[in-house]
């Protein structure tokens, strides 16, 4: 049975190569995309999300949506300017035209309207900020029974996060601190919850290994695309900092088509609202039920991302 899914990303690199990679997954069919101004600026990201449609698509006829949800704590200026270099990569402009629409409802309308009308249960896949999920809930909260699985880049229950912010005390992961009262909205919902957090993500950086394994095959055009858009991306070797890469939403987007590449647990959670620690996910025994994924097997990962990505061509 095809699995169908709705995508929300932040159109960050990763979230925009999570894109192409669910545009190459077989018996699976992406029935909507929101793009959130949170790790991106929404333009250039909605924009690059019509070309990869366009360009790696096979003919899928679907709109992409534009969030006008807005930040508690925005992200930082220097790491969201990467959509614009995504956006003007040649690969993506080659025709001079983009055929994929925009949607005239905003992402969480867009959202709201998909699960109201969808005639078996989507799967969702957030590899972003939480906010048009819980806009949505907010608005018609019996749409939780047409969601199968809400699978969400976010999160972590390690001691320290990766915020480094004057307004924050170090302990969230980014996409939980940019509105963490959408968090909880969605935890206090029944949906069905895998976490991919950075305990999981950190089995997965980016790495001068990884990239020249994907240059070594860029005469496979989806290889070339990939890497050429982790270029975008700094190196960072020499030492780690909360900018150091790691393939957060690809392990997401991954771990849903495949979910044998992960290991996971099952955990109960809840995320704090309250400042400087506002965002903040943690352990409790009067959390909400998820499941979290723990460990990666590294090589089935990277070996699944090389066999989505050949079947671009």
């Amino acid at each position: 049975m095809t699995e169908k899914v709705y995508f929300n990303h932040d159109g960050g690199v990763d979230d925009l190569i999570s894109l192409f990679l669910l545009l190459q997954m077989d018996d699976v069919e992406l029935v909507g995309v929101g793009a959130v101004d949170a790790d991106s600026y929404v333009g250039p990201s909605v924009e690059a999300s019509r070309k990869i449609i366009d360009r790696f698509g096979h003919g899928l006829k679907i709109k992409v949506a534009t969030s006008n949800s807005r930040a508690v704590h925005p992200f930082p200026k220097e790491w969201r300017l990467a959509a614009y270099s995504e956006n003007a990569l040649p690969l993506l402009n080659e025709s001079g035209k983009i055929l994929t629409q925009k949607s005239d409802e905003p992402a969480h309308i867009d959202l709201l309207h998909k699960l109201q009308h969808a005639q078996q249960p989507l799967s969702l896949v957030f590899t972003g900020p939480l906010t048009d999920l819980a806009r949505a809930l907010e608005l018609d909260p019996s749409i939780e029974n047409n969601i199968k699985q809400l699978i969400w880049m976010g999160g972590t229950f390690l001691k320290r996060g990766n915020v480094i912010e004057p307004d924050s005390d170090g302990t969230q992961e980014w996409n939980a601190f940019w509105d963490p009262k959408a968090v909880k909205t969605v935890f206090d919902s029944n949906i069905s919850l895998k976490l991919v957090s950075l305990e999981s993500t950190n089995n997965v950086p980016l790495t001068q290994e990884i990239r020249q394994h994907w240059a070594s095959q860029r005469r496979f055009t989806g290889l070339d695309f990939i890497g050429n858009s982790y270029a975008l991306v700094p190196e960072l070797r020499l030492f780690e900092t909360n900018s150091t890469y790691y393939l957060w939403d690809v392990l997401t987007t991954c771990c849903f088509f495949n979910p044998t590449i992960v290991k996971t647990q099952k955990i109960t959670c809840a995320v704090s609202i309250t400042a400087p620690s506002d965002g903040r996910t943690y352990l409790t025994e009067d959390g909400r039920s998820a499941e979290l994924v723990y460990d990666v097997d590294h090589k089935k990962f990277f070996a699944l991302i090389d066999q989505l990505a050949r079947k671009a061509d």
